[in-house]
């Protein structure tokens, strides 16, 4: 497995157990960079040490934010899915590259990890 699968497959994980992602933003919002397709990308990560890389790759004027997983799924990300934004997962080394994907891929992949049937209620 690559190392971006890795961190993807870990990310999926992280958060089933944990039930929180994290971000980075500063005062004035979080950056969201291109992905590898060219589309606006939200980078997430799955612990507070990941988050905290990237925040210092960034800036010393960002830092790292839990989001629990609950609201992640009711509320962020549908607001990514209408803003056409592809979510980034555990994005990490020196140029913060590594998995993207839909709004619908992530959902899919999260029901997997939290091992639930696809026709539970949840939004997204």
């Amino acid at each position: 497995m690559s190392t971006s699968g890795a961190q993807a497959a870990a990310f999926f994980r992280e958060i089933a157990r944990t039930r929180t992602v994290w971000w980075v933003r500063d005062d004035d919002g979080s950056p969201t960079p291109a992905s590898s397709s060219g589309q606006p990308a939200f980078p997430y990560w799955s612990s507070k040490t990941r988050a905290q890389r990237a925040a210092q790759l960034w800036g010393p004027q960002f830092r790292a934010v839990p989001m629990p997983l609950d609201h992640w799924r009711s509320a962020a990300l549908p607001d990514l899915a209408k803003d056409d934004f592809r979510v980034g997962i555990n994005w990490s080394g020196q140029r913060l590259t590594g998995w993207d994907f839909t709004v619908g891929e992530v959902v899919n992949r999260l029901v997997h990890a939290l091992d639930e049937s696809p026709g539970t209620d949840h939004p997204a």
